[in-house]
């Protein structure tokens, strides 16, 4: 949904709430991917509001490719980690300290289920 709303300069997204798209989308705002994220309520639902993010009308967001799938889990040791697509793209894992970024979960010196790279 971020890469189709980026590509159609759309100036935010509404997603459903949960605590996993929550943390992701917080990950995103400290990496700048996204500008901020908002909770609201709709029609009795909690959504996720997402601003996105421009740089000179250009999406921050080209790419987005999931890796872990339900039918395939993919996970990362400390010493697996690499850069995805030189050094533009950011690798998302799930681990026991929550969810972060390839160069989080170095410094942090934790692995886990790599959930999607983004670049």
């Amino acid at each position: 949904m971020l890469k189709n709303a980026s590509s159609a300069s759309r100036p935010s997204i509404t997603v459903p709430y949960s605590k996993l798209r929550q943390s992701i989308a917080e990950s995103l705002v400290v990496r700048n991917f996204v500008k901020s994220l908002n909770k609201k309520t709709k029609k009795g639902q909690n959504v996720l509001e997402i601003l996105l993010a421009y740089e000179d009308k250009k999406p921050r967001i080209s790419g987005v490719k999931r890796i872990s799938k339900p039918s395939r889990r993919v996970y990362f040791g400390v010493k697996d980690l690499r850069k995805a697509f030189g050094e533009q793209g950011t690798i998302f894992l799930s681990t026991p300290k929550g969810i972060l970024s390839d160069k989080d979960a170095k410094k942090e010196m934790v692995g886990g289920e790599a959930l999607f790279s983004i670049w």
